[in-house]
């Protein structure tokens, strides 16, 4: 391995003094574009072999570089051999090879294909600090890969950016702009008809946006969609599937099926050489999972095993989670002093995953458990807390969504301006179109306008009908009733032949009809109005029905007579009803309630009465023109009025366990009487 690598550095070096030796060569303006073309060919039948032969790609590439004499393609190919060194882990390579092409970059005047090797330029550079565990940089320079691609030619590798950049910032725990950024990838794959085969990483990718939210729903469903392409991704986004899919099932605490995916994940890169890096990681995963089954001896093996590879490449966030793996290891074999020892020596680098300083203080918090310290493992208690609050806050994935839709705008612009060129009938079409929508306005306006009259002279003539069906039943009142005048003058000519003491009754019976008459002519009264009339039309029933007929008025203390409104005679035809059609004719004692009360929202009118109840074919029933009037009045107001009276009319049974029947009206506060 160490022959290996020094010998690969060595060449890296001559490669750098062959381009400064060849850097000031004059350019042939007639090579360029032949050999740029070249360059491009051959990155397009390499460019899937970088990750799964990276040794092999790199010679080529090396061989390609002396035989170009542009330097723009030339640093090209150097920007494709640093990537073969970073797939194969030689981070010390890659960063010497890229800063070479910086430095050019830097030095060149500025154009789309310059623009394209700075993206790449950059975009290495941060994939050399995720490595290294730098995350804050590599979500610098992601950033300026982005920007400067949109300046460039080739903008289908800008879903592979943005990945980038949202892994960067997930694991800076800004879940809500990574899952934006995620999904401003999905749109550029949509609206720039990038092959589909890009999309499993990016699916992924917003999985473990939901891993970190512990929806672990949402997370199997991009999962799912991912390993739909399983068999056509390349190793590495295997790989990442893989191990992303383990680590899912490792927060869920199942730690059995984590295993299985982490063994298939040393499976997979068993068949790639190259892929050291992501063998290593497989161990260190493989390591965490044997210990949170309490398996030590397994565990120990694993973190062995990678070790020393995290140490000689120096990255950091890997050596921290050894640490903590460690330091778990110590705890599970009671091994406390060598616990304090890894806990005096370990350094947290400043932007360490926030996922890893979780498991961290909950081993941390196991320590001080297990040596007394009760507030210092409340303390990293307490932590975690504060941390699964804010990871899982809902203000997060509002967010979230939020930015998706904001970035969709965005994305869906660039797109056209990058693949959109407006021709003379794509401009003929938009004005036809908008001429359309202006005529079908200008209709939808006269339609508008044509309903809105309609309706208006359909109120106005209902509104008529209405006056007109009052009137009716007004006149109709009036016709079921004899002659006032005539019945006044009878009744004066019997109290002038009667003593004193005989004309009360007569004296109430001239009120009832005088009532009677103003009433008829009133589309509503006062309830003390209507109670008045009431009372004096049981007064004088009270005489004809005898000793047992038992009339009781209640109003509710809430309820102010004086100040309620309900419709003219609403009370007495319900009583007039009772006493004609129920009482009359009964035998025994004959009972009458009237019952006010208030309720939640209005005044609710009970009359009852215990003469057997309603009964379709009884003898005794009536013509029913009484009740048609007050149904008919009240279906007139209800239609003027938002909330409505309610009318019931049903048998009762009473507590002596006669029948009876119940006439109810529920009538709402501000109740508009006018028509």
């Amino acid at each position: 391995m160490w022959k290996i690598m020094w010998t690969e550095r060595l060449l890296c070096i001559v490669v750098i003094a062959f381009i400064a030796l060849t850097a000031c060569t004059p350019r042939e303006q007639k090579n360029e574009q032949d050999e740029m073309q070249a360059f491009e060919d051959f990155f397009a039948a390499n460019g899937d072999s970088v990750s799964i032969a990276p040794r092999k790609v790199r010679t080529q590439t090396l061989q390609k570089m002396q035989e170009v004499r542009d330097s723009l393609v030339r640093y090209n190919y150097l920007a494709v051999a640093s990537k073969t060194c970073l797939m194969s882990s030689d981070i010390d390579s890659a960063r010497l090879l890229i800063q070479q092409v910086e430095d050019f970059t830097v030095r060149q005047p500025m154009s789309p294909q310059l623009a394209d090797l700075r993206s790449e330029c950059y975009n290495m550079k941060g994939n050399i600090y995720a490595r290294t565990g730098h995350m804050d940089s590599a979500e610098v320079y992601f950033r300026k890969a982005y920007e400067q691609r949109m300046h460039g030619t080739k903008v289908e590798v800008l879903p592979d950016i943005l990945m980038n950049l949202a892994d960067a910032t997930n694991r800076l725990g800004k879940l809500d702009v990574g899952a934006a950024w995620y999904r401003r990838a999905l749109l550029l794959c949509d609206s720039l008809n990038i092959i589909s085969a890009k999309k499993p990483p990016i699916y992924y990718g917003l999985a473990q946006i939901y891993v970190a939210l512990r929806d672990f729903e949402q997370c199997d469903y991009y999962y799912n969609l991912a390993a739909r392409s399983y068999e056509s991704m390349l190793p590495f986004e295997k790989h990442f599937y893989l191990n992303n899919r383990g680590t899912s099932y490792y927060y869920r605490g199942d730690y059995a099926t984590a295993i299985d995916y982490f063994k298939k994940v040393i499976d997979l890169v068993r068949d790639y050489p190259d892929m050291v890096f992501e063998q290593n990681l497989g161990w260190l995963n493989l390591g965490d999972c044997f210990l949170q089954i309490n398996e030590a001896d397994s565990a120990a093996k694993y973190i062995n095993k990678c070790q020393p590879f995290f140490k000689e490449t120096g990255i950091t966030t890997a050596l921290y989670y050894i640490d903590t793996q460690n330091i778990e290891l110590a705890l599970i074999r009671k091994d406390l002093s060598k616990a304090q020892r890894i806990l005096t020596e370990s350094v947290t680098p400043s932007d360490i995953d926030p996922d890893m300083v979780h498991i961290r203080n909950k081993y941390l918090q196991q320590y001080y458990e297990e040596t007394e310290n009760y507030r210092k493992a409340y303390f990293y208690l307490k932590e975690n807390n504060r941390m699964d609050d804010s990871i899982r806050n809902e203000r997060v994935e509002m967010r979230t969504a939020d930015l998706a839709l904001r970035y969709q705008q965005d994305s869906t612009v660039m797109a056209q301006k990058v693949f959109i060129q407006e021709k003379e009938n794509e401009v003929l079409e938009l004005r036809q179109i908008r001429i359309f929508w202006i005529a079908l306005t200008s209709i939808t306006l006269l339609i508008v306008v044509f309903i809105y009259m309609y309706n208006k002279k359909k109120r106005a003539l209902l509104l008529a009908q209405n006056r007109r069906t009052v009137s009716t039943l007004r006149l109709e009142n009036i016709r079921n009733r004899l002659s006032p005048h005539f019945i006044f003058n009878v009744l004066n000519q019997e109290m002038a032949e009667r003593k004193m003491e005989e004309q009360q009754g007569l004296s109430s019976l001239v009120k009832l009809m005088r009532r009677n008459l103003e009433l008829a002519e009133q589309l509503c009264v006062t309830l003390a109005e209507e109670l008045d009339f009431v009372k004096t039309y049981i007064d004088l029933e009270r005489r004809s029905l005898g000793e047992t007929f038992h009339p009781l008025i209640e109003i509710g203390e809430e309820v102010y007579s004086d100040q309620v409104y309900i419709p003219s005679m609403l009370i007495q035809i319900p009583v007039e009803n009772a006493v004609k059609h129920a009482l009359r004719g009964k035998k025994g004692e004959r009972d009458l309630w009237i019952i006010i009360n208030r309720q939640a929202n209005g005044i609710c009118i009970r009359i009852r009465d215990n003469g057997g109840g309603y009964r379709l074919n009884s003898q005794n029933r009536g013509t029913g023109t009484g009740m048609k009037v007050i149904m008919q009045t009240i279906q007139i107001l209800n239609m003027k009025n938002r909330e409505t009276i309610d009318v019931s009319v049903h048998n009762v049974l009473l507590s002596n366990g006669e029948m009876g029947c119940e006439v109810t009206f529920l009538l709402p506060d501000k109740y508009d009487y006018k028509i």
